[in-house]
């Protein structure tokens, strides 16, 4: 390269370089640099089970929020939060076995049981190199019992649990007519054909259900086009591990309930009033017997963080302090 040429490059390097270290200097007092993009990427568990997964990575984070989803989601049920997250936090969700585009080992492989997610969970959370004394666990329906699993063996996996919307005991009375026909067979059977019959209704009104027209509200279309291509993925579909995972529900509710007494993480309990699939009055009862912070959520569903992901992202932040 010519000589003044590049004298005049290093010269416009210098100044491009200038101008951005005063703008960062002018900046407004207390004002937040853009919060880093989420990336998506796999991380492998075993030979059996790799799990996709969604990072913003943050230098100088202030803790780690994990984010655990529920049927029929994918972790892209988060992305509207973990974003603004990102700008004091590193933020992690994965997809479950069996749902997105993680792995779906045949069922005498991996039996997708909620005591199987919980030591999923707990290799994520080692192999991601996550601190878990700074660790904020945000689960929700499927995802809340695997956490709760996990905390009655390792107390210490995470500074604070966020748990919601899902059935912690064995209380049909207080669960969705199709969900109680997954508890046994043959109606479990039955359920299964019936849920992926209507695979493109699930999709479409799972989150709308339970909540009067005025109340109803849309997903991202990127988590809506997000779950349809990951609803079959391979040979089983995500209904099929819904399926599987209530097929161990009874004995691993059972276990939690049994063994509650042992739990020594911080819980809170959020709930949306107005949850079609699982009453309020369950969460109630394991708040109760958790002796956690309960919270019920004004004109919320079942999917509080789709409905309103800011009161979401506030419960996280809250966490910390």
């Amino acid at each position: 390269m010519p000589r003044p040429l590049l004298q005049r490059l290093l010269a416009f390097v210098f100044i491009l370089g200038a101008a951005m270290a005063s703008a960062i200097a002018h900046a407004a007092p207390g004002a937040r640099m853009p919060a880093p993009q989420p990336e998506i990427g796999w991380i492998e568990i075993d030979a059996d089970i790799s799990l996709r997964r969604m990072v913003v990575h943050q230098p100088g984070a202030k803790g780690t929020v994990l984010f655990l989803h529920g049927f029929p989601e994918t972790l892209y049920a988060w992305k509207d939060i973990a974003q603004p997250l990102g700008d004091e936090f590193e933020v992690h969700a994965i997809d479950w076995p069996g749902y997105g585009l993680s792995s779906r080992p045949t069922a005498d492989r991996f039996s997708y049981a909620p005591r199987d997610y919980a030591r999923v969970l707990q290799a994520y959370i080692r192999k991601a190199g996550i601190d878990t004394s700074q660790l904020v666990i945000y689960a929700t329906d499927i995802g809340a019992l695997p956490a709760l699993l996990l905390a009655l063996e390792a107390p210490d996996i995470a500074r604070a649990i966020i748990v919601g919307d899902f059935a912690p005991f064995d209380r049909p009375q207080y669960m969705y007519e199709s969900l109680q026909s997954l508890k046994s067979q043959p109606s479990a059977e039955l359920a299964r054909v019936q849920l992926n019959k209507n695979r493109d209704d699930v999709l479409r009104n799972a989150y709308r259900r339970g909540l009067p027209a005025h109340e109803q509200f849309d997903i991202p279309p990127e988590l809506q086009d997000d779950m349809a291509r990951g609803w079959s993925h391979g040979a089983m579909t995500s209904a099929d591990a819904f399926y599987y995972y209530y097929s161990h529900f009874t004995r691993d509710q059972a276990y939690l309930e049994a063994n509650l007494h042992r739990l020594k993480t911080p819980v809170k309990v959020v709930w949306g009033e107005k949850d079609l699939y699982i009453r309020k009055e369950m969460g109630i009862e394991f708040a109760q017997k958790a002796h956690a912070e309960f919270t019920v959520l004004p004109g919320i569903g079942h999917y509080p963080h789709l409905q309103d992901p800011r009161r979401t992202e506030a419960d996280v932040r809250a966490a910390f302090r």
